[in-house]
């Protein structure tokens, strides 16, 4: 049996992207699942979070 190759940054970066953005397809959910481990998930979202929360006060600060 092999082992699936592990998942890379960039990989990782747009299963954030997609689960915050709320549209995933079922057979790239398994392979993101087979492939990248928690501990980068966490570690993308919380960067991800941080960024959109800076980009919402950028963006208030721009229209007030």
């Amino acid at each position: 049996m092999s082992r699936p190759d592990k998942g890379s940054f960039w990989r990782t970066v747009l299963a954030v992207a997609w689960s915050m953005f709320g549209v995933r397809k079922g057979r790239e959910y398994q392979k993101d699942i087979e492939r990248i481990t928690p501990l980068h998930v966490i570690g993308v979202g919380l960067v991800a979070l941080v960024l959109l929360v800076l980009g919402l006060i950028v963006l208030v600060r721009l229209v007030v």
